[in-house]
């Protein structure tokens, strides 16, 4: 039988959510009895795609929405990170390691290139001036009593 669960989650772009979004996701995934490193991998992946909206997406206002949907099917989850903020206007260039639009900051650039390597697939889709979704993919191997 294959397991097929589902979650939403809404909340402000405030910094304060991030962690909140990170354990949550973790709890969720943790029906599929990640290892520890499995479970560290996912919550900086979250940590990294949270910030991305907070930071580039709403440029810090505290006013946007971050949504994350989460489906378990099997033994993968897909998560979908999203926001309706600025968006990215030049995805390519986003995407290559070291690349920030905000150096004042000090950020390191290195978020995609991190949910790239953590994760077994990662879409990134983005319309300037209308928002921002990363789709993220992973696989776990599951023992034959979780899959019952």
């Amino acid at each position: 039988m294959r397991r097929k669960n589902r979650m939403e989650l809404t909340f402000l772009s405030q910094s304060v959510n991030e962690s909140f979004a990170r354990i949550t996701v973790a709890a969720f995934i943790s029906q599929l009895n990640p290892t520890m490193d499995e479970l560290a991998d996912i919550k900086t992946v979250i940590s990294e795609a949270v910030t991305n909206c907070i930071i580039h997406g709403y440029e810090n206002r505290e006013d946007g929405i971050v949504s994350i949907v989460a489906e378990i099917e099997g033994e993968s989850v897909m998560i979908e990170i999203s926001d309706r903020g600025r968006g990215i206007e030049n995805l390519e260039l986003a995407r290559q390691p070291m690349y920030t639009s905000k150096p004042e900051l000090e950020r390191s650039g290195m978020g995609f290139t991190i949910m790239e390597n953590f994760m077994d697939e990662c879409t990134v889709t983005s319309t300037p001036h209308e928002g921002t979704k990363v789709v993220l993919r992973k696989h776990f191997s599951l023992s034959e009593e979780l899959l019952n």
